[in-house]
């Protein structure tokens, strides 16, 4: 097991910019497999549960949009910290940067992800805002 999560520690920058690209770009069939089904979202203001890769989807319709009204083209993930409390379980301190239609860097927010190894994936158990 030990080697499962070694892997997945080197392979966590690659799981974050996937996520990202595919938020940026209303992927949402790949957003919702970044997902353990089922997943938790925690914000000051709301929680929300995913059962349902059809779910998740739901939940992130729109989100592009979001971004592109705000003229922001690619989502840059800084994995500030990783502990891996089991095997499979990691938790990741995340601080996003957005870069606009310019080139520039636009400070984003961060979050604490609990992620699982499922066979030789990360998938992202809950969600909740850092800071």
């Amino acid at each position: 097991m030990e080697h499962a999560a070694e892997a997945a520690t080197a392979a966590l920058t690659d799981f974050f910019d996937r996520y990202g690209n595919a938020l940026i770009a209303g992927d949402l069939p790949t957003i919702a497999a970044c997902y353990a089904m089922p997943g938790l979202v925690v914000t000051n203001d709301a929680t929300f549960s995913f059962a349902t890769p059809a779910a998740v989807e739901t939940a992130f319709a729109g989100a592009a949009e979001t971004y592109h009204a705000k003229r922001l083209v690619a989502a840059r993930a800084d994995v500030c910290e990783v502990s891996w409390l089991t095997p499979a379980l990691a938790l990741a301190s995340v601080t996003w940067e957005y870069l606009d239609a310019r080139g520039w860097a636009v400070p984003g927010e961060s979050y604490r992800y609990l992620l699982r190894v499922v066979g030789d994936k990360l998938a992202i158990c809950v969600v909740v805002p850092a800071g």
